[in-house]
């Protein structure tokens, strides 16, 4: 897909939110005939925290006074869409829509981060494609979701090796769609994250990795956001939620055999490959992210906004966002008051 027709795409999906957002912008939060609070969580199947949690029924059993309700999507373009429609309250996107969404002023905070992105994503490729190192890609069909952090990772890595994405097509796909192409042969790989990334690989190659991308200064993350009424309205609801999270990181590893034998059914893969999937994402307690290194705390925000405004300088590169705000502005955006636990 040319770049023109990249960077028309992701404006237009960012206006979309954007005027969706500010229409739907005095939509109160739900609440059931119970009068509990509705919770309204977008998640993703990615072997982390979150889902876990959802595994081993935590939210039904630890939230008081909060009924949960959980969506699950396939990429951060529809966790956008909804939450800008009003239809959640948080939900799980990458680092690089967050960069995106922040540039552009949509209302939603960083409350948490679900996972540092590493092995779990990556580019895999036919090993019939003659694709043997980046460079090869040149005048092949490489699949990626537009929006997600794999499209970050994989204009980032062709941008550190010199290669003009012109010279590829690069096409939009989610992961279920990616895989039926693959299946059929219309691509000649994708850049993707697990499970999928896992069936790819059965008769692909691996390039590069997300993890060898943040060796040389590419960080991405998948990141829980909240939108700023809801932060506003119902703190003790997101403090119940990131101390969940919290213990569901601390399940994880004090018993990865348990942890695994819950997983397996939300990926729909044995335990052993549960196990694998989730030790290729680098899990963060709410101490480790309230460090200088990631989200920080409310005096003194840590180095992942500056992160942020890395990845919308990029993105600016690419004409993806027009302007890219000071570091000031991805600083607000970070609401890390949540992992202080009592």
């Amino acid at each position: 897909m040319k770049n023109s027709k990249i960077k028309w795409l992701i404006s237009l999906m960012v206006v979309f939110a954007l005027l969706m957002i500010t229409a739907c912008g005095n939509k109160t939060t739900s609440k059931p005939a119970d009068d509990k609070v509705e919770f309204r969580i977008g998640y993703q199947v990615i072997p982390n925290a979150e889902l876990l949690a959802k595994a081993t029924k935590m939210f039904e059993e630890k939230f008081k006074g909060v009924t949960v309700k959980l969506h699950q999507f396939e990429a951060a373009v529809d966790v956008n869409t909804a939450m800008a429609a009003g239809e959640i309250d948080a939900g799980l996107i990458g680092s690089s829509s967050v960069a995106s969404g922040v540039a552009q002023n949509l209302p939603y905070q960083v409350i948490w981060l679900h996972d540092v992105i590493g092995d779990n994503e990556a580019l895999v490729v036919k090993k019939d494609s003659g694709i043997k190192s980046l460079e090869d890609v040149v005048g092949k069909k490489i699949a990626v979701s537009f929006g997600s952090t794999t499209h970050y990772s994989l204009l980032s890595a062709l941008k550190l090796k010199g290669i003009d994405q012109n010279k590829v097509t690069i096409l939009d796909m989610k992961p279920a769609d990616m895989l039926a192409a693959w299946k059929q042969g219309q691509i000649d790989g994708g850049y993707v994250w697990y499970p999928t990334l896992g069936e790819m690989v059965k008769d692909g190659n691996i390039v590069i990795t997300s993890r060898d991308l943040a060796q040389d200064g590419i960080l991405t993350a998948d990141v829980g956001i909240a939108t700023k009424d809801f932060i506003k309205k119902h703190p003790d609801v997101l403090k119940q939620y990131i101390k969940i999270l919290d213990e569901a990181v601390g399940s994880y590893r004090s018993s990865k055999d348990t942890a695994a034998d819950a997983m397996k059914n939300e990926l729909n893969v044995s335990k052993e490959d549960a196990a694998f999937f989730m030790d290729q994402l680098i899990w963060l307690d709410a101490k480790e992210q309230a460090s200088d290194q990631y989200l920080g705390t409310p005096d003194k925000k840590g180095a992942f906004a500056k992160a942020l405004k890395d990845t919308a300088e990029f993105l600016k590169t690419q004409k993806a966002i027009q302007t890219v705000p000071d570091l000031k502005a991805y600083e607000d955006a970070i609401a890390p008051q949540f992992l202080q636990q009592d």
